[in-house]
């Protein structure tokens, strides 16, 4: 059976996408790869329905699109994981399986996912795409929302574009923790979280298209006082992030959405925490800042 994409909403026929005939459990051929790969220039969202898969084949289906990350962007110390370090750890447990309390450092941590975000803005070489599973999702809630930063890009008025075109921000996971009040890292983790520069407009390397890379991560930008610039940040996140274009997707057991960082940016929202919420990524890197690419 042949790939199949479809839009999940045909008032928004470029952004998400139902992906039909492929198993991820099984081996790929380069010709699928190569669709999902032309899906992900015009969806920029793709989800994948009833997806049985282990960490092994989620792990064997991501390397078809490039490298991957190690999972680093948590406080998850090595000897603490539960599964390997070729995914992230998008869960609410601990080692042993158990939810974490309340007031688990870990956790708090974690909140920052409920921030807008685009993944792994905060290193030099961001990431390209993210594929989430869900193995255990909690009774309601939870969902995964996703803004379109190609059209919100596009709705800009023509001075604001020309404004931003060549602004650089500096992204690290101090700033969007330390809005949330989680300000206490220790030296090492200072060190980690040590500011990167990406450009706030980008062009996408397939479709051309131009985007807005904003992210909860950015904190300044070159050239401009801090309280201005976060000004800037909180005012095109509140144009980007606008019902219009936004895809909110609910999550079904085995679900997985795979989505491109360079033209989206993302959400997880609030569920009952009491819950077990076990999703797993795997993180395509992009391999390059976006300050060796072209604008």
């Amino acid at each position: 059976m042949a790939i199949s994409i479809a839009a999940i909403d045909p008032a928004r026929p470029d952004f998400a996408g139902e992906v039909s005939g492929i198993d991820l459990a099984a081996p790929i051929t380069p010709a699928d790869a190569a669709a999902i790969d032309a899906g992900m220039a015009r969806f920029a969202v793709l989800v994948f329905r009833d997806q049985r898969i282990t960490d092994e084949q989620q792990v064997a289906f991501s390397r078809h699109f490039g490298p991957l990350e190690e999972a680093t962007g948590d406080l998850r110390p090595v000897a603490e994981r539960r599964i390997s370090m070729a995914l992230n750890d998008i869960s609410n447990l601990d080692q042993s399986g158990k939810v974490m309390a309340r007031d688990d450092r870990r956790r708090l941590f974690s909140l920052g996912n409920m921030l807008w975000h685009s993944d792994s803005s905060f290193k030099a070489a961001p990431a390209r795409y993210s594929l989430l599973s869900a193995r255990v999702i909690p009774g309601a809630g939870g969902n995964t929302e996703f803004a379109d930063m190609r059209a919100a890009y596009d709705a800009l008025d023509d001075e604001t574009k020309a404004m931003i075109q060549d602004l650089v921000c500096e992204h690290s996971q101090i700033y969007s923790r330390g809005a949330l009040g989680f300000t206490e890292f220790t030296e090492q983790e200072m060190r980690q979280c040590a500011p990167v520069k990406q450009r706030l407009v980008r062009r996408h390397p397939v479709s051309g298209r131009k985007s807005l890379f904003l992210s909860a991560h950015i904190g300044a930008i070159d050239g401009m006082p801090v309280p201005e610039a976060r000004m800037l940040i909180r005012d095109l996140t509140e144009h980007a992030t606008q019902r219009e274009f936004v895809y909110a997707h609910v999550w079904r057991p085995f679900d997985l959405v795979m989505w491109d960082n360079r033209a989206t940016m993302h959400r997880a929202r609030r569920y009952d925490a009491t819950q077990v919420r076990d999703m797993r990524r795997t993180t395509v890197s992009d391999e390059v800042s976006t300050l060796e690419q072209v604008a």
